[in-house]
């Protein structure tokens, strides 16, 4: 092989741009739906979820969070027609070597009970005698996943360090925000406003692990209208 050779192989294809104003959000929670249009707004995107389609939802058999994200966004971009954003998202608890992690939600069962889910987190942390704050660190990994009819998929992961605490403090957000003490943070996810937690810059910090994660799918992906 050659050195042009070698060095072509290694060119990065561009990002696809998103060209459609319309966009299918691939989720029935209604806490991510909202998060996801408040993100999509500054970006003049129409958006409607695969819940308000009646969309089925899809198996969610992969091993991460992007395989899942991904199957989501796909199954609503085929179904739909259209441009298809999904994300998926959880909690890895490294006392519990990753747990919740992708089984984030069923942890809280069919009722989705994240009341009763923290409870199970804060339960096994005790029983493994994680007890102190450096014992009771945990990553909120959020991975997006933007699909269109065609097929093609551009994806993107980041993630939020914090310690978790107990009791949950606050009632904003949803899921595990409660619980979750972001680093460098004085208050948890739960005792947030959603610009504090998820605004974009200039006039947020762009904190949580499903801004992080959207700002690297605007750049590559979306263009201000």
């Amino acid at each position: 092989m050659t050195g042009s050779q070698v060095s072509q192989s290694h060119v990065s294809q561009p990002h696809r741009r998103l060209s459609s104003d319309h966009l299918v959000i691939a989720t029935h929670n209604s806490g991510k739906l909202a998060e996801m249009r408040e993100l999509l707004a500054p970006y003049g995107i129409t958006a409607q979820s695969a819940g308000e389609l009646n969309l089925v939802e899809p198996d969610e058999s992969g091993m991460t969070f992007a395989e899942n994200a991904r199957i989501k966004a796909q199954a609503a971009a085929r179904a739909a027609r259209l441009p298809a954003f999904a994300d998926d998202s959880g909690l890895a608890v490294e006392a519990l070597d990753g747990a919740p992690g992708i089984h984030s939600a069923r942890w809280a069962g069919p009722d989705r009970d994240f009341g009763h889910a923290m409870e199970r987190i804060e339960q096994q942390l005790r029983a493994c005698g994680a007890t102190m704050p450096a014992q009771r660190r945990a990553q909120f990994v959020s991975a997006l996943c933007l699909a269109w009819p065609d097929g093609h998929t551009e994806d993107f992961e980041a993630r939020v360090a914090g310690t978790l605490v107990w009791p949950p403090r606050g009632t904003r957000g949803f899921g595990y925000d409660p619980m979750f003490l972001p680093d460098g943070q004085q208050r948890t996810f739960g005792e947030m406003s959603s610009e504090e937690k998820h605004g974009l810059p200039p006039r947020g910090k762009g904190l949580s692990h499903r801004a992080r994660a959207f700002m690297k799918l605007a750049e590559a992906c979306l263009d201000r209208r």
